[in-house]
């Protein structure tokens, strides 16, 4: 089972959630309920799929109520279908309602964008390839939505600017060419992260693995192309000795994602699984 690690900046986005949606108070649950009162509360799921989210939705009740129990009925990477109850809830009550919607927000995307991974992966369970996310995420919850591609059994890419090198259409264009932009690349790379380039064609395809790097994009080539490119790279790995990963990306979807696994690619990113993935939904009742 993965762990959600629960940091600083996870903290202060369910502390900014908090404040938007409760703002200068909750009235309704002001004015009908006393302080002092306790309930038990049950979040059940209204949606079949994979759960995500669980210890995010959790640390909302806890921030307004630090003493609150609970019990887990279910966990994070659980198949749900509706009716399943997921967290059982005890604490002050104006706690509870008032924590009520930003825990089941945080719960509803997570649990989407995990269902929504793992029907992705199971198209492609009997090939090597994986799927991966990219870095069309919500802004700020980055850490959280790649957190729910795992749940997913998805696998993750870059997280962000600065833990490898991508070389782009952008980047090439303003270089002059793949070959130039590599060399530099290569010559500041003093830390040793990895150098992956973009390519729309196979002459692309082919001056990148002569330059030399660690992966190349395919980047809305064709299968066709596809699979010359995987086939010139195996080639290419074994006379060289060196390992080259060979990514397929660009308008992937549940329809199409088994045969361009097909064609023995190493990751296929999906920008959707992050950007447009359909929510569950949960609610919450007292009892």
């Amino acid at each position: 089972m993965k762990i959600m690690t629960i940091n600083s900046q996870i903290r202060n986005l369910l502390l900014l959630a908090l404040q938007e949606d409760i703002g200068s108070g909750d009235l309704t649950t002001q004015f009908i309920i006393s302080k002092n009162q306790k309930s038990k509360a049950i979040i059940f799921s209204k949606s079949e799929g994979i759960l995500a989210g669980l210890e995010v939705a959790t640390l909302a009740f806890k921030l307004l109520d630090s003493g609150a129990k609970f019990r887990n009925l279910k966990i994070d990477g659980d198949k749900i279908k509706r009716g399943d109850k997921i967290l059982q809830i005890y604490g002050i009550t104006q706690a509870i309602l008032s924590a009520e919607r930003t825990a089941l927000n945080f719960l509803q995307r997570l649990s989407g964008i995990a269902t929504l991974t793992s029907q992705f992966v199971q198209q492609i369970k009997k090939t090597r390839a994986k799927i991966c996310d990219t870095r069309k995420t919500t802004p700020l919850w980055r850490s959280l939505e790649k957190y729910a591609v795992k749940i997913g059994g998805g696998t993750n890419h870059r997280f962000g600017l600065d833990d490898m090198v991508l070389i782009k259409d952008n980047h090439i264009k303003a270089a002059g060419s793949i070959s130039e932009a590599v060399k530099r690349a290569k010559q500041k790379n003093r830390i040793n992260v990895p150098v992956e380039v973009e390519t729309q064609n196979l002459r692309e395809f082919k001056e990148a693995l002569k330059a030399g790097v660690n992966f190349i994009m395919l980047d809305n080539i064709s299968q066709k192309n596809q699979k010359t490119a995987v086939k010139l790279i195996r080639e290419f790995e074994k006379k060289s000795k060196k390992k080259i990963k060979i990514e397929a990306s660009g308008n992937v979807n549940l329809e199409n994602v088994k045969k361009i696994a097909r064609t023995s690619v190493d990751l296929i990113s999906v920008g959707k699984i992050t950007h447009s993935a359909p929510a569950l939904d949960f609610s919450l009742k007292l009892v």
